[in-house]
This record gives C-alpha cells, sequence and structure tokens, in this order.
C-alpha cells in the first residue's frame, strides 16, 4: 500500500482539544486555516499552555461548526460554559480567569496562528504505525491516547512505523512532498516538551516517559533515518512548510509522493 492522508485534526485554541476534519485549507503563511488560530495568554503576554500550567489538561473543548463558539467542560466536576469567542470575549476572559486563577486573555491571529516551530510553522506530520509502535512502549497508553498527547495535525496511513522520518534529509536542506495537490517541505525532527508525558484528560504524570521513550526511539531507528538530526532522541514527527499553496485543500485520502 502506498502512503495517504488518512486523518486531519486541526487545534482551534492553541493547547486545547482538537477537532478532526476531513478537509484543511492551506492560508498564504503555509498554516492550516483555523489550526491555533486562538490562544491564551496570561498578564505577561506568556501562552497558558500545557507546558507551564497542568491545568490545561483538564479542559475538555467542544467548537461550533465554524469554529467561532466553544463549549468547555472542566473533567472531573459538573462545570461547564458555552462562549461566542468574538462576541462574548470578556465573559470568555472573566471565566479563563476564575479557572486558571490568573488573569487570562484570548488572543487571536487568523492568519498565521500561533504555531510552536515559527521557522517551520506548517501543519506537523506522523504515521499511524508510528503512533500504534508508540503505544505498545507503554503497558496502559492506547493509540488515541497517544495521539492526543502529540497533538500532530496530519496522520499518514498505508505505512510502516517511522516512516515520516523520510521526509527529512540528513542536513538543513527540506524534502519535497505532495499530498494530493499540496507540496509541502519535510525540515526536521519535532522536539517534545513535557506534555506527552502527562495523561491527556487528567494532567497526571506518566512516570519515565521520557526516558522509555528517548530509549525505544534510539533503539528503534530504522535505516532510512538520519541519526545525526537528533541531538537527542525525545523527537518524534515532522516539522513541514508550505510555501506558496494559498487555497488549496488537503483532503482526508490524499495521496503522498515524494518529489525529486
Amino acid at each position: 500500500m502506498s502512503p495517504y492522508l488518512a486523518r486531519i485534526d486541526i487545534f482551534p485554541i492553541k493547547s486545547l482539544d482538537g477537532v478532526s476534519v476531513s478537509q484543511a485549507r492551506v492560508l498564504a503563511s503555509g498554516a492550516l486555516q483555523d489550526d491555533r488560530a486562538y490562544a491564551l495568554v496570561d498578564a505577561q503576554n506568556r501562552f497558558i499552555n500545557g507546558k507551564r500550567n497542568a491545568a490545561v489538561h483538564r479542559l475538555r473543548s467542544t467548537f461550533g461548526a465554524d469554529r467561532r463558539s466553544v463549549t468547555w467542560t472542566v473533567e472531573g466536576t459538573g462545570a461547564i460554559a458555552q462562549f461566542d469567542l468574538d462576541r462574548q470575549r470578556p465573559a470568555l476572559e472573566v471565566w479563563l480567569s476564575e479557572y486558571f486563577q490568573q488573569p487570562v486573555r484570548l488572543q487571536e491571529n487568523r492568519q498565521t496562528g500561533f504555531p510552536d516551530d515559527t521557522a517551520a510553522n506548517g501543519p506537523t506530520l506522523i504515521s499511524r504505525a508510528t503512533l500504534a509502535t508508540v503505544a505498545s512502549w507503554y503497558p496502559h497508553l492506547t493509540v488515541a491516547e497517544v495521539r492526543r498527547r502529540l497533538r500532530t495535525n496530519l496522520e499518514i496511513d498505508g505505512v510502516p512505523a517511522f516512516w515520516e522520518d523520510r521526509l527529512f534529509s540528513p542536513n538543513a536542506t527540506p524534502v519535497r512532498f505532495t499530498l494530493g495537490a499540496v507540496v509541502l517541505e519535510g525540515i526536521n525532527p519535532c522536539q517534545r516538551c513535557v506534555v506527552p508525558t502527562r495523561d491527556s484528560v487528567t494532567g497526571q504524570p506518566s512516570p519515565d516517559f521520557q526516558t522509555i521513550f528517548s530509549q525505544r526511539r534510539a533503539a528503534t531507528l530504522p535505516p532510512w533515518t538520519h541519526p545525526n538530526r537528533f541531538n537527542h532522541f525525545y523527537r518524534l514527527a515532522v516539522n513541514t512548510n508550505i510555501l506558496n499553496q494559498a487555497g488549496r485543500l488537503l483532503t482526508v485520502g490524499d495521496p503522498l509522493q515524494l518529489l525529486p
């Protein structure tokens, strides 16, 4: 079987729950429309995210069809709140400030979003087989839980685990490939943060997650992976760029083809 796009996830508010979609439109910036279009920031204009605040994990988010409204429930409580992200922003910020117990503002950037890697701000990509392999390293993790922890945008299938390592080169030269009509550039293996080490629902840490991950990742590098691109082995998925593709669509089922 040849590689193809099997799943697309976008995350309307950075660090919060994602939405699985069948299509995603590419913006002029190379970001995906509605992906991380909003972000929560504190009084010092720093992101409120899972890296800094484990309370993020307990906040369940459900978005309206236009991604302009959100319903929040707090895990383990009966708390429910619903807001229009544009018309009810002051009330939304009051509710979030009470939840996080600090001043919170909602920022918006619908042109570029708020990517983690500003040098490779396209969608992140991983294979379904890789998710299954990582889940097998831990007795109590499912593929769905690993997916929620890693928060990648694009999931490909029809390939073995770690096939996506073919999408970065042994040096800084991008690897060009297509998904349907969209041309992407694979840049580097994605450096992971503390977020995957925690339960995606409760925020509780998984003992020795990063140590086990790094050891197994190093031990299972396939022959096509370039180990010199790893300053450490707590890296997984591929960061990409999309250049000059505004308006084009990524669609589930699109074939993946490497370009010369």
